[in-house]
């Protein structure tokens, strides 16, 4: 889907989906909108429509599986399910709404994170994996798109091609490759089935290794090439500049082949050994990032991070579906987008442990007048709670945002 700066709602939009108030557009794709939203008791959300022309059976048990996945998750750095309904018309789904920039569009932006936050960041996403695991469940497209770096730390989002662990269900079709190629694990890559949970382990070494170098484990500009390198045992993952701290956890991360992969309560331990090395403690370390990437702007704009769901169509990191390789041979994708355009970076910028600040001012908000909401000519938006009204500002004016349908 496109990347758009979030607007206003259009005349052709509802006033509100399944109890949800709509208060602005903060993406489209291909399949749908994403709206902001607002629950009667305050809470907001992202309130994800399918376009009614696309509403059909199969769609709708497609959506039916997404929802029920996303019911069985949850923990602190997942992105909670509010609540949907697949037979409503148009079919609807409510989830979390985390206001921060994602980890590609940082990286992008601003340049690779400093060392020690890049181990913090691994600490608390491998302990989120650890958790989503424990519920039975994979991942299978974790990617930097998909890692939200909030006000309260990163949150994983995204969990449309989760699929049961120790189950045969799947959203997908048989016999196809689903995920993203640049963190694809080389199993995954093979169409090898059951996955188990080293995919995620994968995934997440190559979505550090973004963090930490703004490169994935193995690029290419053919698809088939990439595929080729990710699948060759005899093709190591390109680790150049990665600090030594860091080296042995990625390139172990990033073995090949799954059994040699560490557990995620084992990754945690060593990111937290490295975090120690530096003489901070955990939490410490997390404050920093957090604090780090609060004090950015929104890439592409001067002002505050927002919530940005997914990756714009052709960008490197977006998902991919496959057919099946043949025996002796890489998998050919079924669409192989352009590559799209990514932000610009701040000339020269090299973080260090000293551009982190140690806390994080929150941005200065003024609201305007605000009417009367008992007055009969009173506008709906002054109905809304004065957080809602803030934030619906701050989105007219700079959100850029995806969805992941």
């Amino acid at each position: 889907m496109g990347v758009h700066t979030t607007t206003p709602l259009s005349p052709e939009d509802p006033p509100e989906i399944g109890g949800f108030e709509l208060l602005a557009r903060i993406g489209q794709g291909g399949m749908g909108q994403v709206y902001l939203g607002e629950s009667p008791g305050g809470e907001q959300a992202a309130v994800k429509v399918i376009k009614p022309s696309l509403v059909d059976s199969e769609t709708r048990m497609r959506f039916a599986q997404e929802i029920e996945v996303l019911k069985t998750v949850w923990g602190n750095r997942v992105a909670a399910f509010l609540d949907a309904d697949p037979e409503a018309e148009p079919p609807w789904l409510a989830t979390e709404y985390v206001e921060g920039a994602d980890l590609r569009r940082h990286v992008d932006a601003y340049g690779p994170l400093p060392a020690v936050l890049v181990a913090s960041l691994g600490a608390t996403l491998a302990e989120a994996l650890t958790l989503v695991h424990k519920q039975g469940l994979l991942h299978r497209d974790l990617k930097p798109a998909n890692v939200l770096l909030g006000p309260n730390g990163p949150k994983i989002i995204d969990f449309g091609l989760a699929v049961f662990a120790e189950s045969g269900s799947s959203l997908t079709a048989p016999n196809t490759v689903v995920g993203t190629p640049m963190c694809m694990a080389p199993e995954q890559a093979n169409g090898v089935k059951p996955l188990t949970e080293a995919v995620d382990a994968y995934a997440l070494g190559a979505v550090l290794l973004f963090a930490l170098t703004g490169r994935y484990p193995y690029q290419a500009a053919n698809v088939h090439v990439l595929f080729h390198m990710v699948t060759d045992p005899d093709t190591s993952p390109d680790l150049v500049g990665v600090p030594t701290e860091l080296s042995p956890i990625l390139a172990s991360m990033l073995a090949h082949e799954a059994k040699d992969r560490p557990s995620l309560p084992s990754v945690v331990k060593e990111f937290r050994a490295v975090i120690e090395a530096q003489g901070l403690k955990v939490a410490q370390a997390r404050r920093r990032l957090t604090a780090l990437t609060a004090a950015h702007p929104t890439p592409g704009t001067g002002a505050p991070a927002q919530a940005v769901q997914a990756p714009a169509p052709g960008a490197a990191d977006a998902t991919t579906v496959l057919p099946p390789a043949p025996a002796g041979s890489s998998p050919a994708p079924a669409v192989v987008p352009p590559p799209g355009p990514a932000p610009d970076k701040s000339p020269g910028y090299t973080p260090t442990l000293k551009d982190v600040p140690a806390v994080a001012a929150a941005p200065a908000d003024t609201p305007g007048p605000v009417p009367d909401p008992t007055s009969a000519s009173a506008p709906r938006a002054s109905r809304r709670s004065l957080q809602a009204r803030r934030t619906a500002k701050q989105l007219r004016e700079v959100y850029a945002a995806k969805a992941p349908f």
